[in-house]
């Protein structure tokens, strides 16, 4: 009997052991998505304070590998200010700049696209460390090789994004804005929800999961995306810089002039400065509005505890104020700045929220 009590000692042993290994290797794959989940965050972060001080037409070659590097000497900064002189924006607008201006809107642009390679490493190297150790579970061995891919897609979108402004006009397409801004949501949207994926443990007594939650949650988390998209068409367009004294109105108008005049009504909220900006205005009250109806229904109604969904309140109420501070400032940099970076945290705590409704394994779907 002793012996035999042992031996079973031995095999739970070994078993705890196995499944705390499991576990640890799940959490490993949560930390190394939630490093590159802060590094797509700065780098969104970084793209808008490059976007808001005009130089991200500043480097006009694409150069993957010997671009990591900044001009070292006199001689390699008047070469690439020569470059930047044929552009249209300095024979358009920064036709004044000296070289020692151009040194500032180049770093810029150039730490955007530092981060970008950084991200491409953070997120190539270690796929391809646990990949070749077989520490990826099922069901993920393809989705996470395609995040390596979408951070080359992403890429590549940046740069035909800037290629926009290299030809004509001194601006991108406020089209292929949204796309770039769009495909590094996406990125880090997924990220996350792979890394909540590896690192919920199952607990008792958890929640039942509430279908009509979710599926509220759901349409909540599309009317984000959707008003952060087309914040992303106001700021290429400038749209900000239009009827910014006065809210909720514009002008004196509840509809601006420009939008009922327009030849149709897909180009007046697609194209017209006062348009985009018109229905940016009226997605983001919508937005907070559907947000605070969902956390209150989940907290009120489905007795739900977790805080996200009270941070979810706290949240759009502060990024609707950063965005009239943005829209009255005449759209400042910090303001601005914040008021990206205010949109990906309220995009992280939505999914945050929509994670903790998905059933534990073996709980029933309904």
């Amino acid at each position: 009997m002793a012996s035999e009590q042992k031996i079973n000692e031995s095999l739970i042993g070994l078993s705890s052991g196995k499944s705390l290994s499991a576990q640890t290797q799940r959490k490993n794959l949560a930390k190394w998505l939630l490093i590159c989940c802060s590094l797509v965050f700065v780098m969104i972060t970084v793209g808008a304070i490059t976007r808001l001080t005009e130089s991200g037409l500043s480097i006009v070659e694409w150069k993957p590998v010997i671009g990591a590097i900044p001009p070292l000497s006199e001689s390699a900064w008047r070469t690439e200010f020569e470059a930047y002189k044929l552009s249209p924006e300095f024979m358009k607008k920064n036709f004044w700049m000296t070289v020692d201006d151009f040194k500032t809107i180049y770093f810029w642009e150039w730490f955007h696209r530092f981060l970008g390679r950084l991200i491409g490493l953070a997120y190539a190297l270690p796929c391809l460390y646990f990949w070749s150790k077989k520490r990826i579970p099922q069901g993920y061995r393809i989705k996470l090789p395609a995040l390596v891919l979408l951070v080359a897609v992403q890429g590549a979108m940046g740069w035909y994004m800037v290629k926009s402004g290299l030809v004509d006009q001194p601006a991108v397409s406020h089209y292929r804005l949204a796309a770039h801004l769009g495909l590094a949501l996406l990125l880090y949207g997924l990220s996350l929800w792979y890394a909540l994926d590896f690192w919920r443990t199952e607990k008792e007594n958890a929640p039942r999961p509430n279908h009509t939650l979710s599926k509220f949650g759901w349409g909540t988390f599309a009317l984000i995306a959707t008003t952060i998209l087309w914040g992303a068409f106001t700021a290429g367009l400038d749209a900000g810089l239009v009827y910014n004294d006065t809210f909720p109105k514009m002008g004196e108008n509840w509809i601006p002039s420009e939008l009922a005049n327009s030849k149709s009504l897909i180009f007046g909220v697609l194209e017209t400065h006062a348009g985009v900006q018109f229905l940016h205005r009226w997605l983001a009250m919508t937005t907070a509005l559907t947000v605070i109806l969902y956390a209150s229904f989940a907290i009120q109604a489905a007795k739900r505890e977790e805080l996200v969904f009270r941070f979810l309140i706290i949240m759009v109420v502060l990024q609707l104020g950063l965005g009239l501070t943005t829209l009255f400032t005449g759209v400042a940099i910090i303001p601005a700045v914040l008021h990206q970076a205010g949109a990906v945290i309220l995009l992280s705590l939505m999914l945050l929220s929509l994670h903790s409704l998905k059933p534990l394994a073996g709980q029933p779907h309904g």
